[in-house]
């Protein structure tokens, strides 16, 4: 406002006073620019789109959408902590939480942007808790490294694959030759030809062949110690022969109820797979008990893959379709039959007593599933929708979403990184938000679709059209997650889940539930035929889409996008205003600029971590040492690395020192070693790319750009390899890592370390990318334990060689 001021006015000398005094306006003082709100400074249309943002934010506080972002910012603590080097002073996380806790409260609530980051860092601070609390509580010790001993354990569960072959997952009671120092307390061991499977809860024990769960196959890829630490698994391998049960062996101890309920549980799921599996025989009663129990590992691999290439693997995992169709049919079945007696149709709350019949089944359901996390997940969502039916609430919301992911995260923050969480609340995530828009939507009434002539095409056509949008969404959503932790993508999903899903919704899991219901009685092999039935049909169309292909290889993606696209995806279900768009923005730039970006170079050598394995990298194939390289390795290499086509090594006539490359203590003879230091040459001059080998002694190849790399199985070749070649590598163990030719040298020790290598030859030198630079986390801390000093040492092994002796 403008302000008045009174002025006198004086009279000049000599005049005479009249002592008049007129009010005049005063010019307030301009402004200088850095005085002007910044908002104030921009341009008209630029000031109106900021308001229309805020008024937006305003709208998602008010209608509790950025409640929503609780697990996201939960989960993204949990996520930092353990991809974190290393673990953080559990003093400063309590500290930082405590204070930022007290700020939230003490912040005045006008300050309504400043209380969301606080809390925002408040939930991140609270997922770290979660998941050092979670590493505390699973302290998994796995096994250092290989070794063959005597193992006697007590079977806790138990899993056939159909080729007569168990795999079980025993406690370990005991090491005998040699006495395992730091043994695991539970392994997971594949029993071959015994008569008759060992019963859960017997005592069995066999010579066995015990290695511990293996790390990433390239950098960046899958650890899998990491899932084996929280699932509580210290070592994987095979029984020598069939083992034989221990009749003698008495009580481990007091067991708790928990452990026992525990234990009945798993019995009778697996008596429940039995079950179903002597009705129907084959692949038809694996995928029948796949579907019950979650016992998956019976269904042949042919199977398998064609599920997998048709976009149908996930009918096979107990997720939320399973749950929800089971619930579904069973809330409405139950409630249709008390809607046939009036008077308790009358009298009582229907609704209400079908969703308690429900939440029983599932639970049932879950309990019987093996508690995985899809199972969890689907179970505490179905949960929350039946609960939400007794206080008469919306039972399909994001809330419901959101809450079943804090419970998860809260108790399991490890499943944040695993592709079961991510691909399971993505589709749910992007399936309820998409009928949440769908819901909201503006009807357009039609008086010509509501003759009664039209009603059962209109019905038809709502369903196959709810498939195909739920198909559409659910492949979408989850394609991200796809690429990023399997590099692939499915091009025929869409046509082959129109074809099964109405056999899966109307013939499997109808007769299936009540297959369940009847078993007690013994009634329940006719009902499993007909599940049979709907599941053959399930596989054949998966046999026939896999036959089209389909099946693209993308390769691995750079960190950076997959962060980036995540952030675009929530953006995009989580938000209800035009500002979600801020999210098909946030994608579909990331992905521009993916597209635009050089293609990053591929490595030009990759080595196992074992050492074993090693391949040559040159578009458009893979050239290994191995003849036939070990399907779990090499599939990962080909899938991230985008290269299908293998070359086996060629194949040379020549000794080997000693025959059966079992005693690696023998020396070479000089002439002996001149005479491998010239074949190893002599073979390095040959096809480029390509190994050449000499079977049980060594592999050679010249890269093109003129590098040598040489493979020996023995230790015994160490010197004219060191001579012969630029780089070495050995799954040896050896005490030293370096060659005194000044080649490199990779060693069985050096690669436990360091996990599997990739190298790439650049013009400033050799670049060297590991899968892990430090061994500080627990989960791989085992690779840092030394069993001759029963310590773990801090350093590698010494850089001296005797590579020249």
């Amino acid at each position: 406002m403008q302000e008045l001021t009174t002025v006198e006015l004086r009279p000049e000398a000599g005049a005479a006073s009249s002592g008049v005094s007129l009010p005049v306006v005063a010019t307030p003082p301009a402004r200088t620019q850095s005085a002007t709100p910044w908002r104030h400074r921009l341009p008209a249309a630029a000031r109106q789109s900021l308001r229309a943002c805020r008024s937006m934010l305003g709208e998602e506080a008010d209608h509790g959408r950025l409640l929503l972002f609780s697990p996201v910012f939960l989960g993204a603590g949990a996520s930092f902590w353990f991809l974190a080097a290393s673990d953080f002073p559990l003093l400063t996380l309590l500290l930082s939480l405590s204070v930022l806790t007290i700020a939230v409260l003490i912040t005045d609530r006008s300050r309504a942007a400043l209380r969301a980051t606080l809390l925002a860092l408040a939930l991140v601070v609270c997922g770290m808790l979660c998941a050092q609390f979670e590493s505390w509580r699973a302290s998994t010790v796995i096994l250092d490294s290989s070794v063959t001993t005597t193992l006697t354990g007590r079977v806790e569960r138990r899993e056939g694959d159909g080729r007569g072959r168990w795999r079980y997952i025993l406690a370990v009671r005991a090491t005998e030759e040699p006495e395992l120092k730091r043994p695991p307390g539970r392994v997971t061991a594949i029993v071959r030809g015994a008569d008759t499977p060992f019963d859960i809860g017997d005592i069995i024990t066999g010579r066995a062949r015990l290695t511990p769960p293996s790390g990433p196959a390239l950098p960046e890829l899958n650890d899998f110690s990491f899932g084996a630490y929280f699932d509580g698994i210290g070592a994987n391998g095979f029984f020598y022969g069939a083992p034989e049960k221990d009749l003698e062996a008495g009580p481990q101890g007091a067991r708790s109820t928990s452990e026992a309920m525990l234990e009945w549980l798993y019995r009778l799921r697996s008596s429940i797979g039995d079950r179903i599996r002597s009705i129907l025989p084959g692949d038809t009663g694996a995928f029948a008990a796949a579907l019950v129990t979650d016992e998956r590992r019976a269904i042949s691999n042919a199977t398998t893959e064609a599920l997998r290439q048709s976009g149908l693997a996930h009918i096979v995992a107990i997720s939320g379709l399973n749950m929800a169709l089971s619930a579904g049919i069973f809330f409405v079945g139950f409630r249709m039959l008390l809607s046939l007696f009036p008077g308790v149709a009358q009298a009582y709350p229907t609704k209400k007593i079908a969703a308690a019949g429900a939440l029983i089944a599932v639970t049932a359901y879950y309990l019987i599933s093996g508690f995985g996390v899809s199972a969890e997940r689907a179970f505490i969502m179905m949960a929350i929708m039946l609960i939400a039916v007794f206080f008469d609430r919306p039972s399909i919301s994001l809330r419901n979403v959101v809450l079943s992911a804090l419970v998860i995260i809260a108790i399991s923050p490890s499943e944040v990184l695993g592709p079961s969480f991510q691909m399971s609340f993505a589709a749910t995530l992007a399936l309820v938000s998409g009928y949440q828009l769908w819901k909201d939507r503006r009807i357009r009434e039609n008086a010509l679709l509501k003759l009664p002539i039209f009603r059962p095409v209109v019905a038809v056509a709502g369903f196959f059209g709810g498939v195909l949008l739920t198909s559409l969404i659910g492949g979408f959503s989850t394609a991200l997650f796809s690429i990023e932790h399997f590099h692939r993508l499915t091009a025929y999903g869409l046509p082959a889940n129109l074809a099964t899903m109405p056999i899966i919704s109307f013939i499997v899991m109808p007769a299936g539930l009540l297959a369940m219901l009847l078993m007690p009685f013994g009634l329940d092999a006719p009902l499993w035929e007909v599940v049979g039935f709907g599941l053959d049909l399930v596989i054949a169309v998966a046999k026939t889409v896999s036959g089209w292909g389909g099946d693209i290889g993308v390769g691995r993606l750079p960190a950076w996008y997959f962060a980036v696209a995540v952030a675009g995806f929530l953006l995009l279900t989580l938000l209800r205003t035009r500002l979600r768009h801020a999210g098909t923005s946030t994608l579909a730039v990331s992905t521009l600029i993916l597209l635009v970006l050089p293609v990053p170079r591929p490595p030009d050598l990759v080595i196992s971590e074992d050492g074993s394995l090693v391949a040559l990298v040159a578009v458009p194939a893979m050239a290994s040492n191995r003849e036939n390289p070990p399907d779990f390795i090499f599939d990962q290499w080909q899938r991230a690395l985008v290269l299908p086509t293998h070359h086996p090594p060629k194949m040379l006539e020549g000794p080997a020192i000693p025959p059966d490359g079992e005693d690696r203590r023998v020396r070479l003879s000089h002439d002996q070693q001149n005479e491998a230091r010239t074949a190893m040459r002599a073979a390095a001059g040959g096809e480029t790319n390509r190994f050449s080998c000499v079977k049980k002694a060594w592999c050679t190849s010249r890269l093109g750009n003129g590098r040598v790399v040489t493979v020996i199985d023995n230790a015994a070749y160490l010197g004219p390899a060191c001579d012969a070649s630029d780089i070495v590598v050995t799954s040896v163990r050896l005490r030293f890592n370096s060659c005194r030719s000044g080649a490199t040298l990779f060693t069985g020790e050096t690669l436990r370390r360091t996990g599997s290598v990739e190298l790439r030859f650049a013009d400033a030198g050799l670049e060297v990318a590991t899968a892990f630079e430090s061994l500080s986390r627990p989960w791989i801390r085992h690779r840092a334990y030394d069993w001759r000093s029963n310590s773990f040492a801090e350093t590698g092994p010494s850089s001296v060689s005797d590579s020249g002796e």
